[in-house]
């Protein structure tokens, strides 16, 4: 196993934290999860996106930074292995949709100032479903502020990923989940672990699900 920091990304609903929780249990891996629920400012920007966007995103940045700084700092004796739902960069992506321009420029600069303190993933993988998939995985995990989430919303953060991945050197696997069930295809979760085993140029490589 090559990878010691493996994130995963994709958009709301892709299924990064059911990812993340299966594999960290194969690799015995420690496992880092967005602690989205503990953002006082994510219910109240779905009902007025306009107002509360921006100490929603200073919240997120501010919260994922405290949980990845730690790796800088701190060797876990007991795992080999960090796996993580989210990349910080996220922060940034996320912004660029949700915040008029001056903001987002203040933002991208404090964005810049923390990056650099934080240590990179050895590869991503980006789950990739469209838009009425997303919708299908939200309104099963039923959490009442997201269940009115537009189409338009997603598929402005989908192109929001896509053109970053497109620029970005990180090694990343591209996965589409359109047909995905992890929870209930054994077959699906073996080929990310298969994809892991082997070593890849960076950029951007496709797998495809059985």
């Amino acid at each position: 196993m090559n990878y010691h920091f493996i994130t995963i990304e994709g958009n709301i609903g892709a299924g990064k934290t059911t990812l993340a929780h299966l594999l960290s249990k194969h690799y015995n891996a420690r496992l880092i999860l967005e602690a989205f629920a503990d953002n006082p400012f994510l219910p109240k920007f779905y009902e007025n996106p306009t107002q509360f966007a921006f100490p929603l995103e200073l919240f997120f940045m501010a919260e994922r930074y405290k949980q990845l700084k730690e790796l800088v700092h701190t060797k876990d004796l007991f795992h080999s292995i960090t796996i993580s739902d989210y990349l910080f960069t996220k922060c940034l992506l996320f912004a660029k949709v949700n915040l008029p321009e001056e903001e987002f420029r203040l933002y991208q600069s404090l964005f810049d100032i923390i990056h650099q303190q934080l240590v990179k993933p050895d590869i991503l993988i980006y789950l990739h479903a469209p838009v009425q998939k997303l919708q299908v995985n939200i309104r099963k995990r039923n959490r009442p502020y997201e269940q009115s989430i537009p189409d338009e919303y997603l598929f402005n953060i989908q192109e929001t990923y896509t053109q970053y991945i497109r620029q970005h050197n990180i090694k990343t696997l591209f996965v589409d989940v359109s047909n995905a069930d992890f929870l209930g295809n054994e077959k699906h979760v073996q080929a990310i672990l298969d994809a892991l085993e082997k070593d890849y140029e960076n950029g951007k490589h496709f797998i495809a699900l059985p």
